[in-house]
């Protein structure tokens, strides 16, 4: 993207500091990780951080006023340390190439903060995320506070900058929706392309390799997760990472998997047959998940509680789960008394969606923090006394992603045992609705049993 993005996201930020009272905001990038010995994870930078300067190098931090100044401190040239780890921007070409106003090597930190914190009303920086940042902010004020004799202030506030910057990552701009448009195009086409593949007596690694092709084959930096997976039983295993077990005619395989494309993610859910036709009972249940995902579609528009979409989900599956002898009528009464008591928690017990932008689980607060308690469903059969969910607005995206998982259990029809599926989209929210970004992949049955005979 063009530096003058990143350059008026930080006058936003700039803006919202001001309003606030003032002060300085610091903001590091990720540090690189070790992996084992001498080798290293691959880089990935800090979201908040790529998100005001499009900078993807380790070893370096943003400094930022109110009044709008930009600082980047990074790492110096050296030809020594680029001919192993690859190119550096460098503080010399930092400004003209990122927009900043002003650059300089990060080992000048420990003297230029104290500087630019001297007579600031307040410091900034996320409270979380980064290990040792607040032990360095305070040495930083330390020193600022030693020089109180000369006539200098301290700052006499600490305020945690990612209540910031995350209202701002939750709305996202033009340009952050072309590129979780492509990341969905990506997404699908991997989940197409495992599809297509599978056949029983593969391995469930085989399936993930084929997903890595397609991300990394159409421009994605690679996996925005761990790629999920799971054949037969190991779907009902809500995390289960890509393993060696087989895939067996008969069962299914559930597929939740995602690229990142230019540090946007995308997240989708897939559950198909491994012989290219569902069972009856494999069939009436996906349609059940279906329908559940159809019905917090609806409820995904301008207006609408976040959480609105999760309890019309929720209420569609307890009318399955009755209907199709998963919970007994006799025993939990109506669909009011499955929702009331959460009995429906046996077989589905995570919510349906969370924001979705540079991170999977991404920034951005899930209340109404302007807006009084009320009393409400606590999600585990009870009540609680909280803050509303927040409502929905144009350029929020979330996932949406219901899903079952039936283990063995004396009460439980055997036909259903060891079933979980899952289905899940990513969508905009738009003026009049949402759009699903990820539909590149199918998701009606009949149209999944087309895909993987053809």
């Amino acid at each position: 993207m063009s530096p003058s993005v990143y350059a008026e996201r930080r006058a936003r930020l700039s803006t919202a500091l001001r309003e606030a009272g003032g002060g300085i905001a610091v903001l590091p990038t990720a540090p690189e990780r070790t992996r084992n010995a001498d080798s290293e994870h691959p880089y990935r930078h800090d979201s908040a951080f790529y998100y005001l300067t499009g900078f993807s190098e380790p070893g370096a931090l943003l400094v930022l006023d109110a009044a709008g100044r930009s600082l980047l401190l990074c790492r110096p040239k050296d030809e020594e340390r680029e001919i192993w780890d690859g190119y550096r921007l460098g503080p010399e070409s930092a400004p003209a190439a990122l927009g900043i106003d002003e650059a300089m090597p990060i080992e000048a930190l420990d003297t230029v903060l104290p500087q630019r914190l001297a007579n600031c009303p307040a410091v900034w920086f996320p409270f979380g995320g980064h290990d040792g940042l607040a032990s360095r902010v305070a040495g930083w004020l330390d020193n600022v506070r030693a020089r109180s004799r000369a006539g200098i202030e301290s700052p006499t506030q600490q305020r945690d900058l990612a209540r910031l910057i995350d209202e701002m990552r939750l709305f996202k701009d033009p340009h952050e929706v072309a590129l979780m448009r492509r990341a969905g195009e990506i997404g699908a086409a991997g989940h197409v392309r495992a599809m297509q593949a599978c056949r029983p007596g593969l391995r469930e690694y085989q399936l993930e390799a084929e997903l890595l092709h397609e991300f990394r084959r159409s421009g994605a930096s690679g996996p925005a997760y761990t790629s999920i997976v799971a054949a037969g039983r190991n779907a009902c295993v809500l995390h289960y990472a890509a393993g060696d077990a087989e895939l067996r005619p008969g069962e299914l395989c559930l597929i939740d998997a995602g690229c990142e494309y230019g540090s946007y993610a995308s997240d989708i859910t897939r559950s198909f047959p491994v012989d290219g036709r569902y069972t009856a009972p494999q069939r009436a249940l996906y349609e059940l998940v279906l329908a559940a995902q159809e019905a917090a579609i609806a409820h995904t528009r301008p207006g609408a509680r976040k959480t609105d979409s999760h309890w019309a989900a929720v209420r569609a599956l307890s009318v399955g789960l009755l209907d199709l002898g998963l919970l007994d009528r006799d025993r939990h009464g109506t669909v009011d008394d499955v929702v009331a008591s959460a009995a429906y928690r046996r077989f589905y017990m995570h919510g349906t969606g969370h924001w979705l932008g540079l991170d999977v689980h991404d920034a951005g607060e899930y209340l109404a923090l302007d807006e009084a308690p009320i009393e409400q469903p606590d999600g585990l059969g009870g009540l609680t006394i909280k803050k509303p969910s927040r409502r929905l607005q144009p350029g929020m995206v979330v996932t949406i992603e219901p899903g079952l998982y039936v283990r063995p259990a004396p009460d439980v029809p055997e036909c259903y045992w060891h079933l979980g599926i899952r289905i899940e989209d990513d969508a905009l929210v738009t003026p009049d609705g949402c759009e699903l970004l990820s539909r590149g992949v199918p998701v009606r049955p009949d149209e999944i049993e087309a895909l993987m005979r053809g």
